[in-house]
């Protein structure tokens, strides 16, 4: 069974955070709310976690995993950032937002798309998850997690009904080594992906903060 961590949604306990720091240290892998949808991730520098994410959610290597950073800066280790993103994410973070951009050596092959040498990365506008990566101080996968038959379509579920979170934590309750709970009801909607890659950008999801984007900027 999983540990179970309570944390206050807007003023985590760093006591709290800080043995959540240590388990993923030592390998643990999560389920963890953002501001999008629940998230099953670790520490992108535990191989063997990552493995374990990717076996949970039945995707394959050449399948890339989305990470959390803290800010730009953070993204900019990670990710060749040319001007023309900068722009567009300077105007997005923190939010629901993940970039596809080229991976730079620090991200690990396990998590990038191997044939493009790419990856996604967002900086969430979530008082948990932010207290997380300044806490751990390297980026956390995250990946959404749902029922096998909950696939999304433009970003929504198609279960009807949205689950509970006792319903969702019993569903993972023995795939992951601990659950972050913070009282809050769980959201259905993912987030806009955007590939940074070339000089004009391109929507590759709509999902949660759409609405905004294509309000911002011209060429959506």
């Amino acid at each position: 069974m999983a540990q179970i961590y309570t944390v206050h949604p807007q003023d985590p306990q760093q006591r709290t955070i800080d043995a959540i720091r240590a388990d993923l240290l030592n390998g643990a892998v999560m389920l963890y709310p953002t501001d999008t949808v629940y998230a099953i991730g670790c520490d992108i520098n535990a191989k063997a976690a990552v493995q374990r994410v990717r076996q949970i959610k039945q995707m394959s290597n050449d399948k890339p995993l989305t990470f959390l950073c803290s800010s730009l800066s953070n993204i900019a280790q990670y990710a060749r950032v040319s001007d023309p993103a900068y722009r567009i994410m300077r105007k997005l973070i923190p939010g629901p937002y993940t970039f596809l951009l080229p991976a730079t050596k620090l991200v690990p092959k396990l998590v990038q798309n191997p044939k493009r040498k790419t990856t996604g990365i967002r900086v969430p506008d979530h008082p948990v998850c932010l207290s997380l990566l300044d806490s751990l101080a390297t980026p956390i996968i995250s990946t959404s997690a749902h029922f096998s038959d909950q696939e999304s379509v433009h970003g929504w579920s198609k279960k009807q009904e949205p689950l509970s979170p006792a319903e969702l934590f019993d569903h993972f309750d023995k795939q992951v080594d601990l659950i972050i709970e913070n009282g809050q009801d769980l959201s259905t909607k993912v987030s806009t992906i955007l590939d940074l890659c070339q000089d004009q950008p391109a929507v590759v999801r709509e999902g949660l903060g759409w609405d905004t984007l294509s309000s911002e900027f011209a060429w959506v």
